[in-house]
């Protein structure tokens, strides 16, 4: 991976695409953007300063819960590699533990950490999936991706309504038909 560049530097490079948009850099309301628009873009793509092990943090558990988990309706907001547009939407996370659990937060610092990153919507949907099966072990794992995309509301087809799901099912999840749906019946259970 290249190394980030500081604020400064990406606030040079922010000056440049407002001039070039045709603003005046010195008009007031502008005069301080391009390092607000910096420290924004830092921290919307701050994933790449994180790694999984760093994330989890050793908060993988010994348990004798074999049966299914599901956490519905992380909050998730990325950043499309092809236009540099928001998408954003929910994750659901559903895994079979094997004798580990991992602390509930992290699901959501995993999804953030993807998540925050130049990303299209199926590549995330894969991280999530193999990150978290490299770290419980887990005899499967599904995660599913609900995402609206800005690149399709605000430009081209400009299609409001539109929403894009993505699937990920490993282990049990891709080879158990009735996992699958016992997945997706909790989904829906929980409202």
């Amino acid at each position: 991976m290249n190394k980030r560049v500081d604020s400064a530097e990406l606030a040079e490079c922010f000056q440049r695409i407002i001039t070039g948009l045709g603003e005046d850099i010195n008009r007031e309301g502008l005069a301080d953007t391009p390092m607000r628009a910096a420290k924004a873009m830092q921290y919307i793509t701050k994933g790449y300063d994180q790694s999984l092990e760093t994330i989890v943090n050793e908060a993988v558990f010994e348990s004798g819960n074999d049966e299914m988990v599901v956490i519905k309706n992380i909050e998730l907001y990325s950043l499309c590699e092809h236009h540099m547009l928001p998408f954003v939407g929910k994750c659901h996370i559903g895994y079979i533990p094997k004798g580990k659990v991992l602390g509930l937060s992290k699901f959501a610092r995993i999804v953030d950490m993807y998540g925050r990153r130049l990303q299209i919507q199926e590549r995330l949907t894969r991280e999530i999936a193999d990150a978290i099966i490299r770290v419980t072990d887990a005899a499967g794992v599904g995660v599913i991706i609900e995402a609206k995309h800005m690149c399709m509301m605000m430009r081209g087809v400009e299609k409001q309504g539109s929403a894009m799901g993505t699937s990920v099912m490993l282990g049990e999840f891709r080879d158990s038909y009735n996992t699958r749906q016992e997945f997706l019946r909790l989904l829906g259970d929980m409202g």
